[in-house]
């Protein structure tokens, strides 16, 4: 992806009696350390205490041996963290803890919600975090306020509670929680953020954000958490109820970049829907050229279909160093500068002489782009042609993905060919709307489409929109909104 669109957060639900539930826990992460990379962790127990053990980094860095050695039981959660809101700290990490006169109560989070004004308005007006947790540990994340409001309306049973809780929010969530010897899994009514059920051979119970992290456990994949959903799993099985009403709006994006190729989202796998993505941009936008390459990794399936359905040869023309995770982006310009050359190095021998064209996902600001242009043109390629499996992205995203201000998304404020000519290819093509969406092989009222359309399917408050210098009303598309409903 050239740009600096962040990923999301993993999250992991298991119960497994007689399993090594912390290390299948550390396992599920590590298959989703791609959503986030700036915390891990893990909340476990055996029946009657719940213990969380969170630390900055990779998983690899947070859970070590002695740590997955000291945690025991057989229920737990896990969370991969990149933050999209609360800062990057120890406190922000997850999963998130409370615990009140009836019970404990751990919790991760992949998404964001819109509300968190009014839900710390709430609780502050009801007399703050009932927990001592809260005052040694301070939070901003809204991961935090939802725990706390969980905790506050416990009076017996964590179930109820988190039924309590889960109408009064707004936005996007995909949680796994667990209490003393429980795992509940809740999903959005718009289904903005994926999550699965699977099972193991023994019998015992997986949750996890993509399908990629249940074949890493040797889990059977069962099906998707539907939206407006609550999962309980305990020592009687799973038990689902339909708690509000829902109004599927899954995030595109997941499709196009943010998911592992080798996961299933809404029974379709990522891979091939992102090499038919290719195939439709070689029909919308045809080149010629000797070379089709992807900017690596997240661009390769398209490029592979693209390649194929033009008749023009695949090649790897960049090296790209596995050492340097998407951690080591800088937010000044001259360290992102530095920052790709340090993770991608051209292939002179395959560039040189040559038209090539160039696949990537997306382009978030542009100056990423205009240095792997400059990078070939340095390696010696002829020509430089850019093509992108998706559409301008022009709209901040509210829903879980931290993009930059609509003011610096480079979509929003140039024309096509003015971005071609501040990234100085010789040609620049994005897939279209239509074409992106039918690639997913999936209805199209099923996906929330906001950073490229503005039809966001939940309402912003307005002092967000500003937040995100977002200085026009977004689209109200009641067409759009009605068949959603």
């Amino acid at each position: 992806m050239s740009g600096e669109a962040r990923d999301l957060c993993g999250v992991t639900g298991i119960f497994a009696p007689g399993e090594d539930v912390a290390r299948l826990t550390y396992y599920a992460l590590y298959a989703l350390q791609h959503r986030g990379q700036e915390s891990a962790g893990i909340a476990i127990s055996e029946g009657k205490t719940i213990v969380v053990y969170k630390e900055l980094g990779l998983v690899a860095q947070a859970l070590d041996e002695t740590v997955l050695k000291s945690l025991q039981g057989y229920v737990a959660i896990g969370h991969t963290r990149y933050s999209t809101t609360g800062a990057t700290s120890w406190e922000n990490a997850q999963p998130s803890y409370k615990s009140s006169s009836k019970g404990q109560i751990a919790l991760a989070h992949n998404g964001n919600l819109v509300n968190s004004v009014d839900l710390k308005k709430t609780l502050d007006e009801a007399g703050g975090d009932p927990t001592p947790q809260a005052a040694r540990l301070p939070s901003s994340s809204d991961t935090d306020l939802v725990a706390a409001h969980i905790a506050r309306a416990n009076e017996g049973d964590m179930k109820e509670a988190i039924l309590k809780v889960l109408p009064k929010l707004v936005g996007a969530y995909s949680f796994t929680m667990m209490d003393e010897s429980r795992v509940f899994a809740a999903r959005d009514p718009q289904g903005f953020r994926p999550l699965c059920i699977g099972r193991l051979d023994s019998g015992g119970w997986v949750v996890v954000s993509e399908t990629c992290a249940l074949d890493l456990l040797g889990a059977k994949f069962i099906r998707d958490v539907e939206p407006g959903e609550l999962i309980t799993i305990d020592e009687n099985g799973l038990d689902s109820q339909k708690i509000l009403p829902t109004q599927n709006s899954a995030c595109v994006f997941e499709h196009v970049y943010f998911a592992r190729p080798d996961s299933n989202l809404m029974g379709q796998n990522v891979y091939a829907t992102r090499y038919r993505m290719g195939e439709q941009l070689a029909s919308e936008a045809p080149c010629v050229a000797e070379l089709v390459m992807p900017v690596p990794d997240s661009g390769v399936p398209a490029a592979q279909g693209f390649a194929h359905a033009s008749n023009i040869s695949y090649g790897d023309g960049f090296v790209k160093n596995r050492y340097v995770g998407r951690t080591f982006i800088q937010p000044t310009q001259s360290m992102r500068q530095q920052g790709i050359r340090m993770k991608l190095n051209p292939v002179r021998e395959v560039i040189a002489g040559r038209r090539v064209v160039v696949i990537d996902d997306s382009i978030v600001r542009g100056n990423t782009t205009r240095q792997i242009v400059a990078m070939l043109r340095e390696a010696g390629a002829r020509e430089v042609h850019m093509r992108i499996s998706s559409p301008p992205i022009k709209w901040p995203c509210f829903y879980g993905i931290d993009m930059p201000d609509q003011d610096e998304l480079i979509g929003a404020q140039m024309s096509v060919e003015e971005i071609r000519g501040h990234i100085g290819a010789d040609s620049l093509a994005y897939l279209s709307m239509e074409g992106m969406l039918q690639a997913t092989g999936i209805p199209a009222d099923n996906f929330c489409t906001a950073c490229f359309s503005s039809r966001y399917p939940v309402s912003i408050p307005s002092e967000e929109l500003r937040r995100k210098n977002v200085l026009e009303e977004p689209t109200a598309d009641k067409t759009w909104q009605s068949e959603k409903n």
